[in-house]
């Protein structure tokens, strides 16, 4: 039975074979069974396989249905072509219907497709291995790209500690330099005033300081170690001096470096009722003199209380920003505050006491002389612009607005009129790890456009911003009613150590001449002598000028 069969099947074979076209081969079918134990790769992701496995161990032999007739007989597969190797003879015959499943009948008319020789199999293991080692060296790849980029980020952090400007209004800035270097961070601390130098120094000294820091104009000396300079890229001295006020230029500059840049400048100016000015006919002062006659008029007086003042001098205890006044008369009287003149520091204390001692015109019962200025009940009064947001807050009703700080009579018409600055800059801390890139954030926040950008914020939050530290952008706010007083002054303004509202703790540089100059001025309003209390002002002069190395 198993020789016919064979006999049978080779004589079919040949004859499927003669009916064949003559081509020159038949293109490959896959027998999709050859590979059922290789993974599915899905395509399109890198670096990861996704594998599908039917069964583990090598596929069984297909085997075709068997008919119930024949069973205990051998079975031939009729998809197999024999071979040589059968060792069946070519003339013999395969019995095709004693053969064929009973689901699936076979015409022997039709005309079986011979399949390809089975392909060479790329042995599995090795495939299994390369795979493997191509999914763990993409993956090592895409993390080290991760675990750099993300410490790129952290190197280049930025931490700034400024004072006075909400949030809100430098955020837009920092936003716009982040989009510009999306791997830097600046983060961004407003700090409390209260106690500000002594925390900035304890965290410097500590080496945990911020990389850019706030600090007043007065304390340049006292930072001068911590302050890295200005690198010539950034900005040089000739540019500084060409685009800044000069009083800016040399408060920053020591020892030949530039350590810090402004964002904003203020100065001492004449505050003014104009509604009390017109009731009495009067137009503002230019002069010392002038102040003094107009302070008397605008004075009233019931039963022997001020219910009404002229101006606010003379005192230290209810004399907002005392320091600053008096700092400004001793500049205009020719004081030198290093190699003083005693005449000169004594007439200037005079003058100033004047107002209390002898024209009565302020006294000590009196509120402070922000809190009556914004309750309409005095006619001048001396602060810096940023003071305009108090008294409007206070009395939003109050018609006020600025005029130029008031001169002593000059025997020259060309000499320059003196004002008296006091500002807040910006410094890059010399231990920094990050200091280019503070310095370059600084020259980004400080450019024209930038300052624009802060004052157009700050008008929406608080009605005005800073004045521009930039003399080149001095036009833009010439007009303002309250800004306008301290630009015209700007180009000759002078500055020195005596400044209020610094927070220097008490061992500051402002604090501690600030106490000297406390002493003798409630040493001439308690009529005692004038000549002694101004030596030993000098001289305590001349003990905090020698503490901070800026004797001469």
């Amino acid at each position: 039975m198993n020789q016919d069969n064979n006999n049978n099947q080779s004589q079919v074979q040949g004859q499927v074979e003669s009916s064949l076209p003559q081509t020159q081969g038949l293109p490959p079918v896959a027998n999709p069974l050859n590979n059922i134990n290789e993974p599915l790769v899905s395509a399109g992701v890198s670096g990861e396989t996704s594998s599908l496995y039917v069964n583990s161990s090598q596929p069984n032999p297909f085997v075709p249905p068997q008919n119930l007739e024949s069973q205990g007989q051998p079975v031939t597969n009729p998809f197999v072509v024999s071979t040589p190797d059968n060792s069946t003879s070519q003339n013999e015959t395969l019995n095709v219907s004693e053969m064929k499943p009973e689901s699936q009948p076979i015409s022997a008319q039709s005309n079986p497709v011979l399949p390809p020789k089975p392909a060479k199999k790329f042995p599995l293991r090795l495939v299994l291995i390369l795979l493997l080692v191509v999914a763990v060296v993409v993956g090592l790849i895409f993390a080290a790209g991760k675990f750099l980029g993300k410490k790129t980020v952290e190197e280049k952090n930025i931490t700034w500690w400024n004072l006075w400007e909400d949030d809100s209004i430098i955020k837009p800035l920092i936003q716009e330099y982040e989009a510009k270097n999306p791997n830097v961070k600046i983060n961004y601390v407003k700090q409390s005033p209260q106690d500000y130098r002594e925390r900035l120094a304890s965290t410097l000294a500590k080496g945990e300081g911020p990389d850019i820091f706030a600090f007043h104009n007065t304390w340049t000396p006292l930072f001068v170690r911590d302050l890295d300079g200005m690198p010539p890229q950034v900005m040089s001295s000739a540019d500084m001096a060409q685009n800044y006020y000069y009083v800016i230029s040399a408060d920053l500059t020591f020892q030949g470096r530039i350590l810090g840049i402004p964002l904003g400048y203020d100065a001492l100016t004449l505050f003014i009722n104009e509604d009390l000015f017109k009731e009495a006919g009067l137009n503002p002062p230019t002069t010392w003199v002038e102040l003094r006659d107009d302070a008397k008029l605008l004075t009233k007086v019931v039963d022997g209380r001020i219910v009404q003042s002229g101006v606010a001098l003379g005192r230290v205890e209810n004399v907002d920003h005392w320091q600053e006044i008096l700092a400004l008369m001793m500049l205009q009287n020719g004081v030198n505050f290093a190699k003083s003149d005693p005449s000169l520091v004594e007439n200037s204390l005079l003058f100033y006491t004047i107002f209390s001692r002898s024209d009565k015109v302020w006294d000590e019962t009196l509120p402070s002389s922000t809190e009556a200025f914004a309750a309409g009940k005095l006619a001048m009064y001396f602060g810096p612009s940023w003071r305009a947001f108090n008294i409007k807050e206070i009395n939003p009703n109050l018609n006020f607005r600025t005029v130029p700080l008031p001169q002593i009579p000059k025997e020259n018409p060309d000499e320059p009129d003196i004002s008296y600055a006091t500002y807040w800059s910006q410094g890059v801390w010399i231990k920094s790890k990050n200091k280019d890139l503070a310095w370059d954030f600084l020259k980004f926040i400080s450019s024209r456009d930038s300052l624009e950008k802060i004052f157009k914020q700050a008008s929406l939050v608080r009605g005005f911003g800073e004045v521009y530290p930039r003399s080149d952008m001095a036009n833009l706010l010439l007009d303002h009613p309250i800004l306008g007083s301290v630009v015209k002054l700007a180009p000759d303004a002078k500055s020195w150590y005596l400044a209020s509202r610094t927070f220097d703790g008490p061992t500051g540089i402002n604090s501690q001449l600030s106490k000297y100059f406390e002493d003798a001025i409630n040493a001439l309003n308690d009529n005692q002598d004038s000549a002694r209390a101004s030596e030993t002002l000098i001289q305590g002069i001349n003990q905090v000028l020698t503490q901070y190395g800026l004797a001469k």
